[in-house]
């Protein structure tokens, strides 16, 4: 018998088809429906648009999220730029690239306003040299260097201090085509008046010579004229970096690394092999650079199984407060463990035998770095989309982080916090994913890495809970929302099982790329999208799903 009512059952629209007047044709030609612009800004900022996703290319998605910002611009430029601060400023995207592209934009702008709110910005979205420089790499080729912008650059210098910015320039001397010297001689004139110490400094960016010729200043509001400007004038830390380029002896160089609190940046490249040098930058070391540097650290046997380096390294790692200071990202914790778990570099033939403690330690500031994650006690079904677009680029650019890896990791993050929870994989149909709390993270990404491959069907966990008379009280689905295989669309599929079950089951979209499609619909109060790997992320899911 042919059963002819299948093709007109209530709330089953296959996903090939638009099932609402608000959706639209995602890039997989399945319809999803669209999130606002101002997601979709945050999606840019926090996932950024590297490598591209497996259904558009890299030129694709940056295109159409330079629309997006722009269109935010227009309608609020304001509001735009003080969204670009506050996620720059609360550390919730692993890199800042498409924070300060979206920041170049802005400074692009046909509005003057927009244009002022973004210049005067500047400083607390480019933090540091290296980042001052992509900026302006960014910028230069949006617009040009009119009085607005140098007046930026050179606050961005003169509001520092003396010894600030000594180490921003001996530290980040050249980036992405630029230099200290390039970016003041572009700024001009348009430096003010300053200090001796500044103009010392200032000089010796634009000259590198330590013989200053006359100069009148105020100081206390007396103007005092010197003949030369003595050279005691430059921070210390200035003389201790010319020093330290001349010096060969390793243990010389240990002491003004220790003296002066050098980063490694700073050290001659005819000393990067000496332990004992790197024994001394590790004392003070930046926690991005000790993350980036494992590796170097454990293969010149400074980070070995009991040694002092090893126990400070694994001290650090488990510091809360310091890893907040920092601002460290849990992708980025993701990619160090990824990588000295390997025993090797993704590029070069430098390799190391990893220290079990330094894994384990990787392994439990990753948790750390999302901050406290309530436990919401809900039955909560966590489901990764496990399809073959969910292996392809990566995310926010990381290395090795695709988004099926990035998914499982975050999800792993809530459920070492949750008491009543289920785990799952889907493409087109159902996948065993063996996942538990106890598992380590590399574990963890061997599992994933090796589950079967399909077409997307973002409604199988919602179909499955349905017929099993599974009782679920929040879905959260980890996807990049490129949903197109399935008969009922996935927002249908939730309406079908509160309707079956009486349960008011709320539905979690986690975006792990950055595109403007979502699964969830923007008129049902029991749906929420956020953005994968925002730090904010598990907090703001645990508050939804508890109301």
């Amino acid at each position: 018998m042919t059963r002819y009512s299948k093709h007109i059952t209530k709330n089953a629209t296959p996903q090939s088809a638009r099932a609402s007047a608000k959706q639209v044709r995602n890039s997989a030609d399945g319809y999803t429906f669209a999130v606002d612009k101002w997601a979709r800004l945050e999606r840019l900022l926090i996932l950024g648009a590297e490598g591209g996703t497996y259904y558009a290319s890299e030129r694709k998605l940056v295109l159409e999220n330079a629309r997006c910002v722009a269109a935010c611009l227009d309608e609020d430029g304001a509001r735009t730029v003080a969204t670009l601060v506050a996620v720059s400023e609360a550390g919730r995207a692993p890199k800042q690239s498409p924070t300060l592209f979206a920041l170049a934009l802005a400074c692009a702008h046909s509005s003057e306003a927009t244009r002022g709110v973004a210049l005067a910005a500047l400083p607390q979205v480019c933090r540091t040299g290296s980042q001052l420089f992509e900026f302006l790499t960014t910028v230069q080729e949006l617009r040009g260097w009119g009085r607005g912008l140098r007046r930026a650059v050179c606050r961005w210098y003169m509001t520092k201090t003396p010894d600030a910015l000594a180490y921003q320039v001996v530290k980040y001397r050249q980036r992405a085509g630029f230099s200290h010297r390039d970016a003041l001689r572009l700024a001009g004139g348009a430096i003010g008046p300053r200090s001796l110490e500044q103009d010392a400094l200032l000089r010796w960016i634009t000259t590198g010579s330590s013989g200053f010729g006359a100069r009148t200043v105020v100081r206390s509001g007396k103007t005092q004229t010197y003949d030369a400007i003595p050279r005691e004038a430059l921070p210390s830390l200035v003389s201790a970096f010319e020093a330290l380029q001349a010096e060969s002896s390793p243990q010389a160089a240990a002491r003004l690394i220790v003296e002066h609190r050098m980063t490694h940046e700073m050290v001659p490249s005819s000393l990067h092999g000496s332990p004992e040098v790197w024994r001394a930058l590790l004392e003070q070391m930046p926690m991005t650079a000790m993350l980036r540097n494992l590796g170097r650290l454990t293969s010149l046997g400074l980070v070995a199984q009991g040694s002092d380096a090893c126990a400070l390294v694994v001290s650090r790692l488990a510091d809360v407060d310091r890893l907040r200071k920092a601002r460290l990202h849990p992708l980025a914790v993701l990619v160090a463990l990824n990588t000295y778990r390997l025993g090797h570099g993704v590029r070069g033939s430098m390799s190391w035998k990893p220290v079990p403690q330094v894994v384990a330690a990787l392994e439990g500031a990753f948790d750390l770095t999302f901050g406290s994650i309530p436990a919401t006690k809900a039955r909560t079904l966590f489901a990764l989309d496990v399809s073959g677009s969910m292996a392809m680029g990566q995310v926010a650019g990381m290395t090795g982080i695709t988004p099926r890896v990035g998914s499982a990791a975050m999800a792993m993050a809530t459920m070492r916090v949750e008491p009543n929870y289920m785990v799952m994989g889907f493409s087109h149909k159902l996948v065993p994913v063996a996942l538990h709390p106890r598992m380590s993270l590399g574990e963890v990404i061997k599992t994933v890495s090796s589950v079967p491959m399909g077409a997307t069907d973002c409604a199988q966990p919602m179909l499955w809970a349905a017929q099993t008379n599974t009782k679920v009280d929040a879905f959260v689905v980890y996807t990049d929302n490129e949903t197109w295989f399935g008969q009922v669309h996935p927002h249908q599929a939730l309406d079908r099982y509160r309707q079956q079950t009486g349960l008011a089951a709320k539905l979690i979209v986690v975006g792990m790329t950055a595109t403007k499609f979502s699964i969830a619909s923007p008129d049902d109060p029991g749906m929420l999208d956020v953005v994968g790997f925002d730090t904010a992320a598990p907090r703001v899911m645990a508050d939804f799903i508890t109301g």
